[in-house]
């Protein structure tokens, strides 16, 4: 009987045992999701105080407010949607870069479609992005945007930031000193000195910025690193002077804020046009007609400004901004891709990263995944409580304060071509520079900077060929 009790024990404790081969596929499984929520939970870390990186997540506002607010008027761009699916995209990734990954609307679509809206309109405007998106998606995939991120010469790439950072300045000033009508992209009057959106303001604006950050911090080093010993303890001193209070203020937060009370006191009644709710998300019908013109007048011209500025230059300027922070371009590739792929068969704006967005949240204190991520929850609440009746608040929103945060985000971007030690490279450089900014093309700067530089390796090889001996 015992002998029988042992049998059926030893039997019950085989049938309940799991097979080691099952135990050997599980634990790599389990290793791998504990890495993956490991590495997601550490890219969301804050890298310093969260009031400078909340201050960071306003730092591309002055380039995504003016073109979203103009194809909403323009086109009726479902805002409400945008803002959703731009908030998902934001969370996502900041949560895989672990850096300020910035999501801002593709500026060569938008142009097209704010200057001719009666043609271009949404089903254009979605088909140009699923476009661009499948073909950078193609090129991520292969590997082949990695090949291009190495062999275009760094000279060419701190052009294009160079012409990008002064091309955002330039529309900054623009901001500041004209009155704005984003619904037809045209520059009006001069802006009155004084009132709510006047001259005064941004100029004060602009100050206090300055006078809070400074030129901005040289190099890699994080606000707060010197505070904080290696075992975590808080070595800061008991008392801060006024200058180091001055220099933690959030200056872009408070600008920013400041924005939205003076918007709300131009237009107290706004609060009554709210419509509270999300919008509804609907798949957009596309034509065969717009499909041809999405791509014609919208892929073509829109596909080198994405693969040089919101692949390259993001990837070197991330690794100038956050050493170790190496992103393959076929990674960054395949994001841009996959962002238009899903959301603008819902109407959501084409979107893609930038390195002038990226430029102006780390200026502003943006040090991690975390500071877009809040972003991304504001942009998701706004759209999912508000829905596109926000677009009754950006209308009345200061443009000259918009002004003065893209103006340093531009200027921002255009201090990375600071490393050209050579002349040759500083030639290379403004050449490029130069004609992206009268062509308005990158493309046409990248082609121009590409073969000067060749030309001037090949006079370098020719001068260091031995002569013939006679």
């Amino acid at each position: 009987m015992i002998t029988a009790a042992l049998q059926l024990q030893t039997m019950e404790s085989s049938a309940n045992q799991i097979p080691l081969q099952d135990i050997q596929a599980q634990a790599p499984r389990s290793r791998f999701l504990s890495n993956v929520v490991d590495k997601v939970r550490d890219n969301l870390v804050f890298r310093s105080k969260i009031w400078a990186e909340l201050n960071g997540a306003m730092g591309d506002l002055g380039t995504y407010i003016p073109i979203v607010l103009a194809l909403t008027l323009s086109v009726d761009l479902n805002l409400g949607t945008t803002l959703i699916f731009t908030g998902i995209y934001n969370i996502l990734t900041g949560a895989i870069y672990g850096v300020p990954m910035p999501v801002q609307p593709m500026k060569s679509i938008a142009a097209v479609a704010i200057s001719n809206s009666a043609e271009f309109g949404v089903p254009e405007i979605m088909a140009a992005g699923i476009c661009t998106g499948g073909i950078l998606l193609l090129l991520g995939v292969t590997g082949l945007m990695q090949l291009v991120y190495k062999l275009i010469p760094l000279p060419v790439v701190r052009g294009i930031q160079l012409s990008q950072g002064l091309s955002f300045a330039m529309t900054a000033v623009k901001y500041i000193r004209k009155v704005q009508d984003f619904s037809k992209s045209k520059s009006g009057g001069d802006r009155h000195w004084l009132g709510v959106d006047g001259l005064v303001l941004a100029i004060v604006c602009a100050c206090f910025v300055i006078v809070v950050n400074g030129a901005g911090e040289e190099g890699n080093t994080e606000r707060d690193g010197d505070d904080i010993n290696l075992d975590g303890r808080d070595q800061r001193p008991k008392r801060r002077g006024p200058r180091q209070i001055v220099a933690s203020l959030p200056s872009a937060f408070m600008v920013f804020l400041l924005g939205v009370i003076l918007a709300f006191i131009r237009r107290p009644g706004v609060v009554r046009g709210f419509k509270f709710g999300p919008s509804s998300i609907e798949v957009v019908k596309i034509s065969k007609h717009a499909w041809k013109q999405g791509f014609i007048k919208g892929t073509i011209p829109q596909l080198p400004l994405s693969v040089l500025n919101s692949v390259i230059a993001v990837c070197k300027l991330s690794s100038d901004l956050f050493p170790g922070k190496d992103f393959s371009a076929s990674s960054v590739s395949v994001s841009v891709g996959l962002m238009n792929i899903v959301g603008c068969w819902f109407g959501a704006m084409p979107c893609c990263h930038g390195a002038g967005g990226l430029a102006g949240q780390y200026k502003f204190g943006g040090r991690s995944g975390g500071c877009v991520a809040l972003l991304g929850a504001a942009k998701m609440l706004l759209g999912l409580v508000l829905g596109s009746s926000l677009v009754m608040v950006l209308k009345q929103f200061p443009v000259g304060v918009l002004g003065v945060l893209l103006l340093f985000a531009g200027i921002e971007l255009a201090l990375a071509s600071r490393d050209m030690n050579t002349k040759e490279e500083s030639f290379v450089m403004l050449i490029c520079a130069a004609v992206s900014l009268v062509g308005s093309s990158a493309s046409l700067g990248f082609v121009c900077g590409t073969i000067v530089h060749v030309l001037l390796h090949l006079r370098n090889w020719r001068k260091e060929q031995p002569c013939p001996a006679v």
